[in-house]
């Protein structure tokens, strides 16, 4: 497989490789949402396409919000897609690594046609996948697929804290998408920890620590 060096935006290199080793439907996975306190980590899979790339695809860090809410959409309506959340309550039973992994791994599972191959973004495989992948460093700046996926992921875990943030007011969930921000961080004091919350998390965990009845 290509370990050719991040271009200007991602091309279809790594796709081309596998398809001259014999896949046939391959996807890119990506997820979104490690470091937050709050909130899902969230990934999706996506099987673009031979050769046709939609308007806009590039590593969703390097794109404005409104540029990713334009890709999505060309995106979700020419691609084979999922998106998946894997919520505090396993994360914080899994540990946020193997979290990551599973919310790729269903991700994969939940699309409508099955990929043969999946190039994962990252430095290692998922535990549990089951197809034959490739791991790709920075992918979502050097795959398509892998890029679309980054999109996918980001613009839709941002929806839903956006969602959540109408729910449980004052952490500014809805700008930081349940980062660690100052904001986040002093409102976690004067508020208290919600049920979105992930306990295993230190800033949360000290707190619930030093109080025996947070709320939530």
């Amino acid at each position: 497989m290509p370990d050719a060096l991040p271009c200007s935006l991602p091309d279809f290199t790594f796709e081309i490789a596998a398809r001259q080793a014999g896949a046939f439907r391959i996807a890119g996975v990506d997820e979104v949402g490690r470091g937050p306190l709050a909130g899902p980590v969230t990934a999706a899979a996506v099987v673009l396409r031979a050769g046709h790339v939609p308007q806009g695809v590039n590593d969703s860090k390097k794109l404005t919000a409104r540029q990713r809410d334009a890709a999505a959409a060309e995106i979700r309506a020419c691609a084979d897609y999922a998106v998946v959340h894997v919520w505090p309550a396993e994360i914080d039973r899994l540990n946020i690594l193997r979290a990551s992994h599973l919310a790729m791994c269903r991700a994969l599972a939940q699309l409508h046609r099955p990929a043969d191959f999946a190039l994962i973004d990252g430095h290692m495989l998922p535990q549990g996948l089951t197809v034959s992948g490739q791991a790709v460093i920075r992918g979502d700046a050097r795959s398509v697929s892998i890029a679309a996926a980054s999109i996918l992921a980001k613009t839709a875990r941002d929806r839903l804290m956006v969602d959540l943030a109408q729910q449980f007011p004052g952490y500014g969930w809805e700008s930081n998408a349940g980062y660690p921000t100052q904001a986040h961080r002093r409102a976690l004091v004067e508020l208290g920890v919600t049920p979105y919350h992930r306990r295993s998390f230190a800033p949360v965990h000290n707190m619930l620590c030093k109080d025996p009845s947070p709320t939530g």
